[in-house]
């Protein structure tokens, strides 16, 4: 398998990422808050053509920088405003990312190897994921993992006294898109990985003084490409607004995104299944490198882990994509152990196979437990009790065919299989029926589940907007915070400045009507507080009125 020529291995990873990262983009309404805040910042570039300065409401937005957005608003150029154009992005980003992943494992061990750590990025759960999704990370972690390689590939031609100008170039060129994309904490990420890989060498051996500062002009050089004008233009307002919303996020629990300190170990551990067991048996078994560039490469990897790992977990505000950066290492360590059990080289051992198991019983049991828990709402209602809008939300209509079962019966069908395959010791096919296991299931879960759980969450609230998007009004919501108003309300700049006031959208002597979502938590609080609003309607734990303006 490993002698086929490469182009046979790319394009069979152009064909996979067409196959499962293209379609059904546009099937499900956006989430809130991410998904809908980016493509709205999008949208809003589009509307005014005003593609320096990212905007919500019309109003300046200095929590991420522009280049993910210039992406969405390109996309929404082609296809339109709406969920596919707001996804493509990620998805075309597949078609980037695998090809170079498999060219960096050929170039570090040989074909195999490569088509390995592509596979095991692209089959696991969350990873794959991203690339269907809307948000700003899949790029950023791609820009930031290109500059560690850079840098890895510096590193060695140092040690081999070279300068490595093209690696240092890429690295420098990468690290400029990263914060171009979502910040300084690109920098970040990559200064504590040098300083800890140099603490690991005992200071013996780093980058050059002129790789490093090389890699620094290229880096300022290329953000400077927008930062330097935003500043000219704006001061120091983004810079200084962007640094403070940093610091809340890094000292605060925002918006309720709280979390324990281990919450990215387990979201990692779950959330990249089918590989995590495979992960760590790389990491506590001793493996013979055979190249030094193979050995150098796999030191940064693991100190670009747990850097990433350990940041986060201090970082007091707690969501999923935040720890998105070590899919690359931890898909990068699994394939070292797929591969060495593929060369006969390791035996899968029980804490392995343990491991494994565990990490895979939450997404066979998930299909089953939803469509039980559907089917019976009493008990359902029992679990949410003490949560009234959640105890509404489950009040939506949704037809519970029995078919959202498959994803779990397709799941377990593979790894049983999986696992006769390798009992015979073919473990190739083994490791491919496993990795098809993980697509299918998440696949069929986008198609048959991930609809019903978004009309279950948000999809009321969704409708009510659409429903007022063509009307001349103000849109707002009372009590929590939502992007859904702005996208899906087809905001429109309004000429009375007051429109970002939410106290004078309340309670002030509007000009035109006011439409207001709340939910039930808070609706006894917001009748006794507005007393003018009329309700509309509720639904599914959304509270819909209006405020008219007085004759």
């Amino acid at each position: 398998m490993q002698h086929k020529p490469s182009l046979y291995y790319i394009i069979f990873l152009t064909l996979f990422a067409l196959i499962f990262f293209m379609p059904f983009l546009g099937n499900t309404h956006l989430f809130d808050w991410d998904e809908i805040n980016f493509a709205e910042i999008a949208r809003e570039m589009v509307l005014s053509k005003n593609y320096m300065h990212p905007q919500i409401n019309f109003q300046l937005f200095t929590e991420k920088p522009p280049l993910f957005f210039w992406l969405q608003a390109i996309s929404m150029n082609i296809f339109g405003i709406n969920e596919y154009a707001s996804r493509f992005p990620n998805a075309m980003l597949g078609f980037i990312v695998l090809p170079v992943l498999f060219l960096i494992g050929k170039r570090l061990k040989n074909n195999l190897f490569g088509l390995l750590w592509a596979m095991a990025y692209a089959c696991t759960i969350l990873p794959h994921l991203y690339f269907k999704s809307g948000i700003i990370d899949p790029w950023f972690n791609f820009f930031i993992f290109m500059s560690l390689y850079g840098l890895t590939e510096s590193y060695h031609k140092k040690i081999n006294h070279q300068f490595g100008f093209k690696w240092i170039l890429l690295s420098g060129t990468m690290a400029g898109l990263a914060i171009l994309t979502k910040g300084p904490a690109a920098i970040l990420i990559l200064g504590l990985t040098g300083c800890f890989v140099l603490l690991s060498n005992r200071f013996k051996s780093f980058l050059s003084v002129r790789q490093i500062l090389t890699f620094s002009l290229l880096t300022v050089a290329t953000a400077g490409l927008w930062l330097g004008i935003d500043y000219l233009q704006n001061g120091s307002q983004f810079i200084k607004e962007f640094t403070i919303r940093q610091w809340e996020l890094f000292t605060t629990k925002d918006a309720g995104h709280g979390g324990f300190f281990l919450y990215h170990f387990v979201v990692l551990f779950f959330g990249c299944f089918p590989i995590s067991a495979f992960f760590i048996q790389t990491v506590i078994k001793k493996e013979g490198d055979n190249t030094p560039a193979f050995h150098h490469f796999k030191r940064w990897m693991k100190v670009f882990f747990w850097v990433v790992l350990i940041l986060f977990s201090i970082v007091q505000t707690k969501i999923v994509h935040y720890s998105s950066l070590c899919y690359y290492p931890i898909s990068f360590f699994a394939a070292i152990s797929l591969f060495n059990l593929i060369e006969k080289k390791w035996i899968l051992n029980g804490v392995t196979k343990f491991l494994f198991v565990l990490s895979a019983i939450p997404f066979i049991i998930a299909p089953f437990l939803v469509v039980y828990l559907g089917k019976n709402l009493s008990l359902l209602k029992q679990l949410v009790s003490k949560d009234k809008f959640a105890t509404e939300n489950i009040q939506a209509q949704i037809d519970w065919t029995g078919l959202e079962i498959l994803p779990g019966i397709l799941l377990i069908g593979c790894i049983m299989l999986s696992y006769v395959y390798f009992k015979k010791s073919k473990i190739s096919l083994s490791i491919a029926l496993l990795f098809l296991g993980s697509v299918l299931f998440i696949q069929s879960t986008l198609y048959f589940l991930i609809n019903k759980i978004e009309s279950i969450s948000q999809r009321a609230n969704i409708e009510f907007w659409q429903l007022h998007s063509k009307e001349d009004c103000y849109k707002t919501t009372y009590h929590y915070k939502s992007y859904t108003q702005y996208f899906y309300g087809e905001i429109m700049p309004q000429k009375n400045n007051n429109y970002t006031d939410e106290n004078w959208l309340l309670k002030g002597k509007i000009d035109k009507p006011v439409y207001i979502s709340c939910r039930v938590n808070t609706k006894d609080e917001f009748e006794k507080e507005i007393t003018d609003a009329e309700f509309l309607y509720n639904k599914n734990g959304f509270y819909f009125y209006r405020r008219n303006p007085l004759p």
